[in-house]
């Protein structure tokens, strides 16, 4: 009788402390006084660092841009997210004039106010930003506590727990998008662009050989593949032609990128790299498959990926009018091999 009560004891024991487990950081954040949203439940928080990457996004609040901030935000807190990517195009149609322009309180801090998204956003330029004053969004990086922008193209190592680090690289796509150099007067800052220091650039950073290095991941607004709008695009083709192979030859585990206005996870087959695109940060377009794809859907949302000690959990997420959604699950080990 004893040892049926000890059993019956250390079930409710374990029932009690799995459930806390999965609902302790809305316990503990309902008890701090925090009357905001949480994502879906089936939207799963892992120990690990994460972040979430969103892209193609500012539009004064019009589209689906409202509701992605307010899923956006939900997620930062329910996923205890450590900061923030974009993948550019933030403002529409013709990027911003400079740090005072109206876009940057319409389209970005009136917009993103969560108090979880008022940490560190890492942020990569697109094309319709090359319309505008790219240099406004470098500075506003000295105006602004959470947006960072220190040049056109970048990179950082981010320190984890248990010592290692990821090698973050975001990079300016832009000027290798070979159609953008015959459009001077749309593109006016594409031509002071050098493609060539750049690319030297790249190769040095991501042929970095510090053993503490766990992973290897890219930031840009181009995709290499689409099943979408540009599924048969030639700068599309010409941009894989760039840069698919020497992802691959460096190890980047993942290259997560907008420009398509809907989400998408591509690994075409014989590639080690896998290509997160989150372009649905506002407007949606329809939505297609290729050779290679893993995940499509024409949904407003972005995305959250965790680094944990032996993979990398990424989980695409609808935002509609009312709550969220889990579209896609998908772990990577350090193999990149998909469970």
């Amino acid at each position: 009788m004893k040892s049926i009560h000890f059993f019956i004891l250390l079930f409710l024991l374990l029932g009690g402390r799995c459930g806390y487990a999965q609902s302790s950081i809305a316990e503990e954040e309902r008890l701090s006084g925090y009357k905001g949203g949480f994502s879906d439940p089936a939207i799963t928080h892992q120990e690990g660092l994460t972040f979430l990457a969103l892209g193609d996004f500012g539009r004064v609040g019009e589209y689906h841009q409202l509701e992605v901030a307010r899923e956006l935000g939900n997620a930062a807190i329910t996923l205890d997210a450590s900061f923030i990517v974009s993948v550019g195009d933030n403002f529409y149609p013709n990027g911003v004039a400079s740090t005072s322009d109206y876009h940057w309180q319409a389209s970005y801090e009136g917009v993103y106010k969560h108090p979880n998204l008022f940490t560190d956003w890492f942020v990569a330029l697109g094309n319709h930003d090359y319309r505008g004053n790219i240099q406004a969004q470098i500075d506003y990086s000295n105006v602004s506590r959470r947006w960072h922008m220190p040049n056109t193209y970048y990179s950082r190592k981010i320190e984890l727990d248990n010592g290692g680090k990821v090698l973050f690289v975001v990079m300016d796509t832009n000027p290798f998008i070979d159609s953008y150099h015959k459009s001077a007067e749309k593109y006016p800052d594409m031509a002071k662009q050098d493609t060539a220091a750049q690319r030297k650039w790249l190769e040095s950073v991501l042929a970095d050989d510090d053993p503490s290095i766990r992973c290897k991941i890219v930031v840009g607004h181009h995709p290499l593949y689409s099943g979408g709008k540009r599924k048969e695009n030639e700068d599309t083709k010409a941009f894989e032609a760039k840069f698919a192979s020497l992802f691959d030859r460096h190890g980047v585990l993942a290259y997560i990128c907008g420009h398509e206005h809907d989400l998408q996870v591509i690994r075409p087959k014989g590639r080690f790299t896998t290509q997160f695109l989150s372009g649905a940060g506002s407007e949606v377009r329809p939505s297609g498959e290729r050779e290679g794809t893993l995940f499509a859907a024409a949904k407003a949302g972005f995305m959250a990926f965790t680094l944990t000690d032996d993979a990398l959990i990424v989980q695409t997420i609808e935002a509609t009018p009312t709550s969220s959604n889990l579209l896609h699950r998908i772990k990577l080990n350090i193999h990149n091999k998909q469970k």
